[in-house]
């Protein structure tokens, strides 16, 4: 790696910047430009990436010649590639459809590869994408990056083995043209046991939901806080209020109906409608719909309905109601100075759509290594 300048990086389909926060903090890094379709998601990304040039459009719209004339970076100046498209045609939840326009994204992805031609990129995405029709999508988009000269790998991380306190597994696909072999960002964290060998390396257990939320307001439906309940408790709520304002931001819940209220006082830890009585269960939803999370278990994978009770497993532990924007922010890693924009619902999508800044500070290390190795 050159002495004299930084690694300079792009980051495509970027929403709200959780795979830029964590390159970001590596000081190896430059991003020099984005892009984002959302409005709303671009503006919440400029708000935390001041610095960083973001094209709000159509990734159709956006090319090489755009970074040349706007930053006078030519093809061949950027090293690194990161993102990956919009990820619901690929989900393992709710009908999976091939034939979805963006399902097909991953082309635009190609052919910026093919203008810019970086040294290394990482497309990102779910797991559901390792079986899309069989496992022949995933053949493909492989395929194709290897015709242009790039070697590729794949592999699943769970973003919990990286210090995160939520179960979430990613689908990291690498793309090198460097001599060296990329290696994955060793895990820190796995689940609490004992080692059986001296010479064991002792991983730290994972995460809980009482780990990252422990210190925040307990508000009940309807209401809102911006002070912090107790001082950090442990090195994870620590590092999430540095550099944080001193008050609290986006910690509000919404406000639901009694009946609703009622079935969420009635669940126990980790408990589901199966353990209601008859009179509270609801009428329809799934096996994991309505229910409260665990508080000393890492959070399962929030989506961008994480205030929605009646969405996948997102109902406080300890209060009656569903989770606030910053608890959800907390269980993704964002600290809690970074800010988000628009509505609940924009919020929320900018928070589940998102990589997990410290996933992606562990990406960032291995590329870093991997570079100066190449």
């Amino acid at each position: 790696m050159p002495t004299d300048s930084k690694i300079k990086l792009l980051d495509l389909f970027a929403g709200v910047g959780g795979l830029s926060y964590g390159f970001s903090q590596n000081q190896n890094f430059k991003i020099v430009a984005a892009n984002e379709i959302l409005p709303a998601m671009a503006k919440a990304y400029s708000l935390n990436h001041p610095s960083v040039p973001i094209y709000q459009r159509d990734i159709a719209e956006f090319s090489a010649e755009d970074l040349s004339q706007d930053l006078g970076i030519k093809s061949g100046e950027i090293d690194v590639i990161i993102g990956g498209p919009p990820c619901q045609a690929f989900s393992t939840v709710g009908k999976r459809n091939s034939d979805d326009p963006r399902a097909r994204l991953f082309n635009q992805y190609f052919r910026l590869l093919t203008e810019i031609n970086p040294k290394l990129f990482i497309f990102e995405n779910v797991k559901g994408l390792e079986s899309m029709d069989q496992g022949k999508l995933l053949t493909n988009i492989i395929e194709l990056f290897e015709s242009i000269g790039y070697k590729v790998q794949y592999r699943i991380l769970n973003a919990a083995d990286y210090g995160v306190p939520q179960i979430r597994e990613r689908l990291i696909i690498v793309g090198s043209k460097l001599n060296t072999q990329f290696t994955y960002p060793d895990s820190t964290h796995g689940e609490s046991q004992k080692s059986e060998s001296l010479f064991d390396t002792k991983k730290l257990s994972y995460l809980t939901l009482s780990d990252a939320i422990g210190d925040l307001p307990l508000i009940a439906s309807g209401e809102e806080s911006d002070h912090y309940r107790t001082a950090a408790q442990n090195p994870y709520q620590i590092k999430m209020r540095e550099s944080a304002p001193t008050k609290l931001s986006d910690h509000n819940a919404p406000k639901n109906n009694p009946q609703l209220i009622r079935l969420m006082e009635a669940l126990p830890d980790g408990g589901s409608p199966e353990d209601l009585p008859p009179e509270l269960r609801p009428s329809s939803g799934f096996k994991n719909t309505y229910s409260r999370l665990w508080w000393d278990r890492p959070s399962p994978t929030i989506t961008r309905n994480l205030s929605t009770p009646s969405s996948s497993r997102c109902i406080h532990p300890r209060v009656a109601r569903p989770l606030t924007t910053r608890e959800g922010a907390r269980l993704q890693s964002f600290p809690d100075s970074y800010q988000f924009y628009g509505s609940r619902g924009d919020r929320n999508l900018q928070i589940g759509n998102a990589v997990p800044p410290l996933l992606s500070q562990a990406l960032a290390d291995s590329i870093l290594s991997n570079i100066i190795k190449g």
